[in-house]
């Protein structure tokens, strides 16, 4: 199915400030954009935000009130399908200048792990890092794994578009393995945490955008370069993983420490 992004397009998201790619897999339209370049864009960002995360009654997490003026937020992703309406998003912060300012240390104050946390951050900041927050799929969306995939991909797009080597998100335990097919590999030696409520085990999750093809499952590998090749990146020469035959645990925990 092809879709036109002309025709998906908000009305007056059609200017300066928005690149666009179509992921097939979901068959839908991504734009990206800064919130005030396309402030109606991102209105409708927050509020299917909104709408996803009160309906599992964790909308403090949103922390809506904090983020709707868009000063904290470098590029946000939205996902549009055939008939316009917006789907998916997420939103990037960064790349930081210090680990002061990464959400993630919030969620595990007090808890074990932080200072390690805290350490793993300050390690990567000098080689850049784009924290992904907001993440959300519409229950009602059709092919919401493709959707959860291409979610996952744009914390890579993110990075890259910021200049900054590192990706970082904290997920759901349960998604992990969704994340990790796009190339994320999970923090070592860092506890879940109960955030943002006990119903849920959060983790850190790290993207390489130099090593994450050594980790991705081909189709999402496939993807990312169509994605990024859309959006006017170069290719990425991959660092040397050395992931060979009986390799590839070890070099999934290098890239986790």
């Amino acid at each position: 199915m092809t879709v036109d992004l002309i025709a998906v397009v908000p009305r007056n998201s059609r200017g300066r400030g928005v690149q666009r790619y179509y992921d097939a897999q979901s068959e839908c339209a991504f734009f990206v954009s800064e919130p005030s370049d396309q402030p109606e864009l991102w209105r409708r960002y927050l509020n299917g935000a909104r709408d996803v995360y009160r309906r599992f009654g964790v909308e403090q997490a949103l922390e809506y009130d904090a983020v709707a003026d868009g000063a904290s937020t470098s590029l946000f992703f939205a996902a549009l399908d055939a008939d316009g309406d917006m789907v998916a998003g997420t939103r990037m912060q960064g790349p930081y200048t210090d680990t002061g300012q990464a959400h993630a240390l919030v969620e595990w104050a007090g808890h074990p792990g932080a200072e390690d946390l805290r350490r793993m951050i300050a390690a990567r900041i000098p080689h850049g890092v784009v924290e992904a927050k907001g993440a959300w799929v519409a229950r009602d969306a059709a092919h919401r794994a493709e959707l959860g995939a291409a979610i996952s991909r744009t914390v890579l797009h993110g990075a890259r578009l910021l200049g900054a080597r590192y990706g970082f998100a904290t997920v759901a335990s349960f998604t992990v393995s969704r994340h990790e097919a796009c190339g994320a590999v999970a923090a070592e030696r860092i506890p879940a945490v109960p955030y943002p409520d006990e119903r849920y085990r959060t983790v850190p999750l790290w993207w390489d955008t130099r090593s994450y093809g050594a980790f991705a499952e081909e189709s999402q590998r496939s993807a990312t370069r169509a994605e990024q090749d859309a959006l006017g990146l170069p290719p990425v020469r991959p660092l040397d993983t050395r992931c060979g035959a009986g390799r590839a645990t070890e070099g999934r925990r290098g890239h986790g420490r």
